[in-house]
């Protein structure tokens, strides 16, 4: 990405400033030294309403995107391809006040690509990811499908 060396600090203050966010009132509040989660967060104000006054979906599914693929990329290293591949949002509850969500990416997730991927084929994991209210309510939750591939050349040897 822009062949500047990322830092979880240095990609927060980018992804804060990243007009899309900064306009729609979303935050990133933390990224993990080791890149395992990032957590994010948005407070209803008049730019980011809908029609009746709660959090436009729109926003709602921003918060999460891109997230975990940027998280990937960073855990896995350059030997691997990852792109954001598919996403599905159900809204369970209207979205009022401060929303926030945590994403993650455990070792045991990380393991398993690694492990359906050694082969170069290409592997498809989705992650869920709730979205919820000052009261930890779930507003929305969030499926993101990532496809995830180790480049070639970059394989370790068959055995």
């Amino acid at each position: 990405m822009f062949n500047l060396k990322w830092t979880p600090r240095r990609l927060k203050l980018a992804l804060n400033l990243y007009p899309p966010y900064l306009g729609g009132g979303i935050r990133v509040t933390e990224i993990s030294s080791d890149w395992s989660e990032l957590r994010v967060r948005m407070k209803l104000r008049w730019y980011n309403r809908n029609a009746v006054g709660t959090h436009f979906g729109g926003s709602l599914y921003s918060m999460v995107d891109p997230h975990l693929m940027l998280l990937l990329m960073q855990r896995l290293g350059g030997d691997y391809l990852v792109w954001d591949q598919a996403a599905t949002i159900e809204f369970c509850r209207p979205g009022t006040g401060t929303v926030e969500a945590r994403l993650a990416v455990s070792e045991a997730e990380l393991e398993l690509i690694r492990e359906k991927t050694a082969a170069g084929r290409p592997f498809r994991p989705t992650f869920a990811v709730e979205i919820c209210d000052e009261q930890g309510d779930i507003v929305a939750t969030v499926a993101k499908t990532l496809y995830v591939k180790r480049k070639p050349g970059r394989r370790p040897p068959q055995t």
